[in-house]
This record gives C-alpha cells, structure tokens and sequence, in this order.
C-alpha cells in the first residue's frame, strides 16, 4: 500500500478521489445556494444552514473535506513537481501547446486561485458564522442576508465570478482526467467521459456563477431577489 501511495498512479488515484469527494461537496453547497432564490427571504437557506452546522455527520464531513482539500492540494503540487522533473525539454520547445488544452495546461494555476477563493470564502462565510457567532445571532444579520451582501459587493462578486469560471475550466480537465485514472475509460468512451466533464463543468459554472450576477444586478435594478415572493 504505502509502494503504491508513493507511486505516480497512487498519487494520481488519490488526487482523483479526493477531487470527487470535493465534487460532491459543490454539489450539495450549490443545492443549499439555491434556496437563496426561494424568496423567502433567506428562511430555507437558514434553516438548512443551521440544521446542517447541529448535525454531527456534518461535522465529521467537515473535517473530512478539510483534510480532503489538504491532501488534493498536496497531491497537485507533488505531481507538478514530478512532472516538471520528468520533462528535459518544456512545453514551449516540445510544442505540447498543439497537443494539449488550455486547461490541462493550466491546472496549476486555476487550482492555485481557486484555493485562493477558497481561504478568503472561509474567511468571510465560514470563521464569523461558525467561530466568532458573529453573523446568524440575534440582532445581527441571517447568514443569508450576509451571503447576498457579499454578493452584491462588486469588488467580491467580480472575485467570485473570475474563480467560478476559473473551477469550471479546473472541474472540465480534472473530472475527464479522474475517470481516465479511475479506468473508467478507454478509446471508444473517453469521447464520451469528456463531454461527461465539460457538461458538468458548465453546469457548475453556470450555477454558481448565477449567485453574484443575478444579486448584483437585482441591486442595481433596486429589487429584492431575497425577498421577491413575500
């Protein structure tokens, strides 16, 4: 085990895992995400926020996706190391510009923003919610209405829009690469698996993406969009 953890395909294979299980987390905070839109002024969203923070499963599930998040991050920079080891001659001189994309190119610096959003999210949403109790107490703000605030900040909506692209092109190369690890692919599905990737990448960039732009503009028309069905 500790030969094939050590090992470029170990290392491969637990980046790929550790990738999906952070997959799954996006999925369920861009489902949560959504009650925002419920117009009901941020109840579902609030209440889904704190009976999740009084379930222990959640916070077992916490720390699993810290250590997740760790140990992909940990991964990344090895492989890219390895990588950059392993080629005498550079993609400018080898020409693996006409072989490659973009994304698969740029995975080192898409990852690197986007656990740049990650620390600065944590920051604004995670530390005063769940370590100072300084949002979502009484007399204070719900933690919806501090979300859509942050939202409608043009400076933190323009940071959240740039990484929210930035992961979709991330998630397009990463989730082929991860069934390609996996051995869920061969010659006549890899077609198949890419579209797989670049579909769900597109969804998750379209539906996080939606959050700063629809509350930035519902400001600036002066609508309510948390409140538009009370």
């Amino acid at each position: 085990m500790q030969k094939f953890l050590t090992s470029s395909i170990g290392k491969k294979t637990v980046m790929a895992l550790s990738g999906l299980f952070l997959i799954m987390f996006l999925l369920e905070h861009l489902y949560t995400n959504v009650t925002l839109f419920f117009g009901d002024g941020g109840i579902e969203f609030n209440e889904t926020s704190h009976s999740m923070v009084r379930m222990i499963i959640i916070r077992v599930i916490e720390i699993v996706l810290f250590l997740a998040v760790f140990v992909h991050v940990a991964q990344a920079i090895l492989l890219t190391k390895e990588n950059s080891n392993a080629r005498s001659v550079k993609y400018a001189v080898n020409g693996a510009k006409d072989t490659s994309s973009w994304n698969s190119r740029n995975m080192g610096f898409t990852g690197s923003v986007i656990f740049f959003f990650i620390v600065v999210h944590l920051y604004n949403f995670f530390v005063p919610y769940r370590i100072t109790g300084t949002i979502g107490g009484a007399g204070q703000e719900t933690v919806a209405q501090d979300v859509v605030a942050a939202m409608e900040n043009p400076i933190y909506a323009g940071i959240y829009l740039i990484s929210v692209i930035l992961l979709a092109f991330h998630l397009s190369h990463a989730l082929s690469s991860a069934f390609h690890t996996l051995g869920m692919s061969n010659k006549k599905y890899m077609p198949i698996w890419d579209k797989v990737a670049m579909g769900f990448a597109v969804f998750m960039g379209i539906g996080f993406g939606s959050f700063p732009i629809l509350f930035f503009i519902a400001k600036l028309m002066h609508k309510d969009l948390l409140n538009w069905g009370m």
